[in-house]
């Protein structure tokens, strides 16, 4: 099935080319040109990814992210102008998957977003057995990509959802914030470290019972992060 895309920007003729051009690779793509309405469509159907602008009127982009995040773990990629760390990482720490600083290439756009569809979709072809994993109040569906703490699910995005699979699959193992870095956001991801330092503050407000003493997800100083 052709993936579907959601495109928000309230520049038409942006909107217009990235239509285009992800048609041309045999997307569905829907577009909105503020805030309000990209969270109505958001709401009212299933995307395979959201790319998202910042400034919007109506709702700004950062505020539309984090109220899709009440209903909805689809990636979303944030676009923005601003070149400035803090901008990136707000982004992120509303619910955001990844960002791309304008003016971009559209080529590198639809390398980004296909990558990580390819990552948060499972493979077609052969049918996949479900895989479980249970640890503690902990029990992820790998194949359904969906997390329960206490038998009650949790709404993980794209990229928390990865870490703790892989922090899962490793207990006691420890990761360094560069090496989650490239695991999961892939070599050529242009952020730092701190982007994996608020996935993981993130993650431990949503699975752990005091996020501050967290039980599963823990801090060795100096080193990096490891599941326990």
């Amino acid at each position: 099935m052709a993936k579907r895309v959601l495109v928000v920007d309230d520049e038409k003729l942006i909107v217009k080319g990235i239509r285009f051009s992800l048609e041309q690779d045999g997307m569905d793509v829907d577009s909105a040109y503020d805030g309000e309405e990209a969270l109505q469509l958001a709401a009212a159907n299933e995307y395979d990814l959201i790319l998202l602008d910042v400034m919007l009127p109506k709702l700004n982009g950062f505020e539309v992210c984090q109220q899709i995040r009440d209903f909805s773990n689809v990636p979303i990629v944030m676009l923005t102008a601003k070149g400035e760390d803090m901008d990136k990482i707000l982004g992120l720490e509303y619910g955001a998957d990844d960002y791309i600083t304008k003016p971009f290439n559209i080529l590198e756009v639809k390398a980004r977003l296909k990558a990580i569809m390819r990552r948060t979709t499972p493979a077609g072809g052969k049918p996949k057995q479900a895989v479980v994993i249970e640890s503690g109040d902990i029990r992820l569906d790998c194949e359904d990509r969906r997390a329960y703490i206490r038998g009650t699910e949790v709404n993980l995005t794209a990229k928390e959802f990865e870490v703790l699979e892989l922090l899962l699959h490793n207990p006691d193992k420890v990761y360094s914030r560069e090496s989650l870095l490239k695991l999961i956001w892939g070599a050529d991801y242009p952020g730092d470290v701190r982007t994996v330092d608020v996935h993981i503050r993130r993650l431990r407000e949503k699975i752990e019972s005091n996020p501050s003493e967290p039980l599963y997800v823990r801090t060795k100083w100096g080193v990096g992060y490891y599941f326990v």
